[in-house]
């Protein structure tokens, strides 16, 4: 037997992963010139967060590939996909892409895919943007928040659906519809209010009517509720090829949350009450939820402290705790690693991630399942150290972030700084 880079040995379900070139060589024992014991450790495909805005180059301030990254790391993420927004410019251009690139080659610890933005006025820039290696087009079908990312009108939807299908790749849409404010409302009830779940369903509807009609390959992100999975397994049922996501922050927060916490809860859709949440964790134990991302969407404090709740950024801090989370909810081993990594690297054509299986990438999470700590602001690595999972206890701990065979982050520290690579679907 050839011997191996890397040998990790010890952990469950897989006691031995050998290693060969940052590739996985084998899953039997044998000699290496490094071994790792993980005795007592859950072992997992690296999680793919399928939904992160790290910011840069433009907003840096807000985030930055070097703190988003480490913070990935340090929660047993090795793949990030980074929305076109917020970034400054967004990607809807190919000298977009090129500059977020290169952002991301210089400091991002974990590998790395970029979403194209489909907005109005770059309908002609997809191709190039595909050209380029984006792993699909995200659209808003309500306001942003971000002047220079519109949202769509659905001429440009259906559109932009026709070309995504000629280029083989998908659509992912934030499906809300805009709503009224209430006259006079500026607190979080009244903000509760202006986003009910009725218009996240009637999005769903339009964009999966779309998505038939061009024969467009459709991701619903961050679904909130439980009316809005079973929307998206009914068109899936119809024959629309169709992918929902949702985040951990919607199976264990509710609108109570948002209301006991405030800003640092804020997103959108919101969080819904608890029979929504209900629903939509028993739609994910079902396997009718492909997979969950982080929506990780920081910003600089001073643009969540505003009397006007409408005025506070909306965004949750989660990419570092996106799989402690889950695995303390009790949800079965096999589907959170669907849910984290093999369904989202399949669904987004990333063919060397996602599984733990001889010639894949040795991206590996070990995690001590049974290391009960409380979440601080001290513990965290992004650039600013607020999350609303501050302060909730959690069982899980991530050990040790292995990327490509190399250990990235452990036992609290990161051990690198870079070496994160572009991803283009294959």
């Amino acid at each position: 037997m050839p011997e191996y880079d890397l040998l990790v040995s010890g952990a469950h379900p897989w006691p031995a992963i050998g290693v060969v070139d940052g590739v996985i060589a084998g899953l039997t024992a044998g000699p290496a010139r490094e071994a790792i014991d993980a005795s007592g450790l859950l072992v997992l495909p690296g999680v793919v967060d399928a939904h992160v805005h790290f910011n840069e180059p433009g907003r840096t301030e807000w985030e930055g590939w070097a703190t988003g990254s480490r913070a990935a790391a340090a929660g047993g993420v090795t793949t990030v996909c980074d929305m076109p927004l917020n970034s400054h410019p967004p990607v809807v251009t190919a000298d977009a892409f090129d500059a977020k690139r290169t952002a991301a080659e210089a400091r991002s610890l974990c590998d790395f895919a970029l979403w194209g933005g489909l907005v109005p006025a770059h309908i002609d820039d997809l191709e190039p943007l595909a050209e380029r290696g984006v792993i699909g087009f995200k659209a808003f079908m309500a306001a942003s928040g971000i002047d220079d990312f519109p949202k769509v009108d659905l001429g440009t939807l259906r559109a932009g659906m026709r070309r995504a299908a000629a280029l083989g790749l998908p659509v992912a849409v934030h499906a809300e519809f805009d709503h009224d404010r209430p006259r006079g409302g500026t607190g979080v009830a009244d903000y509760l209010a202006s986003r009910p779940i009725e218009s996240e369903c009637e999005a769903i509807r339009c964009a999966l009517d779309l998505a038939g009609e061009t024969g467009c390959a459709l991701h619903v992100v961050h679904v909130s509720s439980g009316r809005g999975a079973a929307l998206v397994f009914e068109g899936r049922a119809r024959g629309i090829d169709v992918t929902a996501e949702t985040c951990p922050h919607y199976l264990v927060f509710t609108d109570e949350d948002m209301l006991r916490l405030g800003a640092v809860a804020k997103c959108a859709p919101p969080l819904r009450g608890d029979g929504e949440r209900a629903a939509l964790l028993d739609h994910v134990r079902a396997g009718r939820i492909d997979t969950i991302g982080s929506d990780h969407s920081p910003s600089p404090w001073h643009l969540k402290a505003h009397d006007d709740f409408f005025q506070v950024w909306g965004g949750i801090s989660g990419v570092q705790h996106l799989l402690a989370v889950l695995l303390d909810m009790g949800l079965e081993i096999g589907l959170v690693a669907r849910l984290t990594a093999e369904q989202v690297a399949g669904r987004f054509r990333l063919g060397s991630k996602g599984r733990i299986a001889v010639g894949y990438d040795a991206d590996l999470t070990l995690v001590r399942v049974d290391d009960p700590h409380d979440v601080s602001g001290e513990s965290l690595f992004y650039r600013h150290r607020v999350s609303p999972y501050v302060g909730r206890r959690l069982q899980a701990r991530v050990r040790r972030t292995i990327l490509r065979g190399r250990t990235v982050f452990c036992d609290g520290r990161l051990t690198t700084t870079g070496g994160g690579r572009l991803l283009k679907p294959r």
